[in-house]
């Protein structure tokens, strides 16, 4: 996949508004794969409605995305499950980790499908990230930061041509915040493939081709 094209994309809940200003919604937006892109976005304008809508989890949307030249909404659910393993990786907000089971376990249901990392690069982004001690513990008694970093551990298993994460680090210090920002970025280099990040706020400080009010 190459582009990501939203073309006239609204919310349908926001469909009854007299005025839209935004740079995503009801625009005619291309996103590259190769480039960085952050969306910044204030509390109930969308930016986890939007995540949702290009990981073909929910539907209740107006106008058109394309991958590449391919209306998604054509999409059957073979093709969507190829692109989940191996074109589209997506870190949600609610990060939908299972709690009984291990935050290494977690992390494996996805690289099994893939095969895409060996456990000891799984095993080195844990130590890197800092989570060496927790590797063996159920998700339940983690924080939330360091549930964050499973999950993002989680989504560089799999080969992808655009990562979206949706609020990656608002639990997370700034020295956590930096390295995975570098992960990230030496992740994505070594793909050719596109991010996104949304944020509210606080945001992995990369180094952004472009940034977008939602």
């Amino acid at each position: 996949m190459e582009i990501i094209h939203l073309r006239q994309t609204l919310p349908q809940v926001f469909a009854d508004r007299d005025a839209i200003t935004s740079d995503v919604w009801h625009q005619d937006l291309v996103l590259q794969k190769g480039e960085r892109y952050l969306i910044e976005a204030a509390s109930g304008t969308g930016k986890s409605s939007l995540c949702s809508y290009i990981y073909g989890y929910r539907r209740d949307y107006q106008g058109i995305i394309n991958f590449d030249k391919r209306n998604i909404r054509s999409l059957s659910i073979h093709e969507w499950v190829e692109l989940r393993k191996h074109s589209l990786s997506m870190l949600f907000q609610e990060l939908r980790i299972f709690p009984e089971l291990t935050a290494l376990e977690n992390v494996q249901l996805k690289n099994r499908l893939t095969n895409y990392k060996k456990k000891k690069e799984i095993l080195a982004l844990f130590e890197t990230l800092g989570i060496t001690d927790k590797v063996n513990e159920k998700a339940r008694k983690l924080s939330f930061g360091q549930q964050q970093r499973v999950a993002f551990i989680r989504a560089l298993c799999q080969p992808f041509d655009f990562i979206f994460l949706d609020e990656p680090i608002s639990h997370l210090d700034d020295d956590n915040g930096t390295l995975m920002g570098r992960i990230l970025t030496e992740e994505a280099e070594l793909q050719g493939a596109g991010v996104v990040v949304t944020s509210i706020g606080k945001h992995i400080e990369l180094e952004y081709d472009k940034v977008m009010k939602l």
